[in-house]
């Protein structure tokens, strides 16, 4: 049972298990794709529409900073925009500070772009935007040339960025932790450079950038032995991209929730279609099937470059595991339902090498372990995740979101196996990630 109260934006939401689960649906489009298809769709020549677009906070931010930049993009229904690129020296000054809200996506990967742009501009975001580390993304574009200004020695926004019009220096550089957001911003200030740039990474994270750009006309080139080669991907400077059609597939890490919920709560069955199976993005399901998850792929295709299925899931015993070292880019998003399953699995879960928890909209680490205590549940932190005994029995409670949409997620799922309800405060923060959730989880109980 799902009831709501307050303002939409700061409300309050009550959740209680009523049974299974059942049903046959979608979920949103792909967060990551979406930021990406209108920033590449900008830069390219020419018309790009995007279809089951993600029309979430965030995402919308995106959108509207490249409006800021001149760019002409519309949105004939929430799901489908059109933007009419100019190229990539098409941007133009915006006229006033480009705020990403609380994306990010938008202010690492714009950051990226901005460093090679021959005109001055400011990014900023909401509180938690300015208190996330930056420096990861700043110390290599300034490597190339990029003159970038910023709270704590350019460390934290908001980020003044001011273009020379030179071609940026292409560089060779290992980053300190796998990150698809810093890669991203150095591949995409390598379109600016003056050569190859190569990013180099310790274990590979989520290949959207690259998948994408290649379908827009850039030139890139991965790893294909990492054994021998490590994990790399390289860029060459000034393509002439071009408008693509592009249909975002559904959010695994949207569908990460319903996948834990259906194996959790007995004698759920769910069918998710079209979700997107990136094999960087995939780690949740190879994690779920190893806890004893049942989960099957179905109707597997390429839609946009990128792999989808359909993914049917039923209820399950689960057993503990361990999740850690180059699993983790690939499920990074999804530890904080991850950590609700472990809660209900046999045995002893244990989560390592996710520090970068610490650092996302919220410290996810501390917030999901703090909440869910007040649920009743024992849980261990550490300082790069945490240790969790299962089978432990719920307390419905008043919990709270913090404002990070994941977390605020993840304590809705773990009310359904709670005993009595649970009130999650600021509930809204849901919709930066998957607008409608709620309705969605009401929908499945009946």
């Amino acid at each position: 049972m799902v009831r709501r109260s307050g303002s939409v934006q700061g409300q309050d939401v009550v959740v209680k298990g009523l049974g299974p689960l059942q049903g046959d649906l979608t979920v949103p489009g792909d967060k990551s794709i979406s930021h990406r298809a209108v920033m590449f769709g900008s830069l390219a020549k020419g018309q790009t529409r995007i279809k089951n677009f993600l029309p979430g906070q965030d995402c919308l931010s995106t959108i509207a900073c490249f409006r800021k930049m001149g760019i002409a993009i519309s949105q004939p229904t929430a799901t489908e925009v059109i933007v009419q690129g100019q190229g990539l020296q098409g941007l133009q000054e915006p006229g006033d500070v480009l705020d990403v809200g609380n994306s990010g996506t938008t202010m690492r990967l714009m950051t990226g772009i901005l460093s090679g742009q021959p005109f001055f501009s400011v990014l900023t975001g909401d509180d938690s935007i300015r208190s996330r580390p930056m420096g990861r993304v700043t110390e290599p574009l300034k490597k190339m040339g990029a003159t970038i200004l910023g709270r704590q020695d350019s460390k934290k926004a908001p980020l003044a960025v001011a273009g020379t019009g030179r071609p940026l220096q292409a560089i060779d550089y290992s980053t300190p932790v796998a990150s698809a957001q810093i890669k991203s911003a150095i591949l995409l200030a390598g379109l600016y450079g003056d050569g190859i740039t190569t990013v180099r990474e310790p274990h590979r994270s989520r290949d959207h950038t690259e998948r994408m750009l290649t379908a827009f006309g850039a030139t890139i080139r991965q790893s294909t032995n990492p054994s021998v080669e490590g994990f790399f991907s390289s860029i060459e400077s000034f393509p002439t991209l071009q408008g693509q059609d592009i249909e975002v597939p559904g959010d695994i890490s949207s569908a990460a929730f319903l996948l834990v919920a259906a194996s959790i709560v007995p004698q759920s069955q769910l069918r998710i279609r079209n979700v997107g199976v990136n094999p960087t993005r995939d780690g949740i399901i190879e994690v779920l099937q190893a806890m004893g998850s049942s989960i099957q792929q179905e109707n597997e295709r390429i839609v946009a470059g990128e792999p989808v299925a359909d993914l049917i899931v039923k209820s399950a015993s689960l057993q503990g595991t361990t999740i850690g070292g180059d699993l983790i880019p690939r499920l990074i998003d999804e530890i904080p339902i991850l950590a609700v399953a472990a809660l209900c699995a046999q045995g002893k879960t244990v989560i390592r090498d996710a520090a970068e928890l610490r650092v996302k909209e919220s410290d996810r680490i501390a917030v999901l372990a703090g909440e869910l205590r007040k649920m009743g549940a024992t849980i261990e932190e550490h300082p790069d995740g945490m240790t969790i005994c299962g089978f432990q029995r719920l307390q419905g409670a008043t919990v709270e979101s913090k404002g990070d949409h994941r977390i605020a997620m993840a304590l809705a799922i773990a009310a359904l196996v709670a005993e009595g309800s649970t009130t999650i405060q600021d509930a809204g923060a849901v919709d930066v990630s998957f607008p409608g959730f709620f309705s969605t989880l009401k929908l499945l109980q009946q």
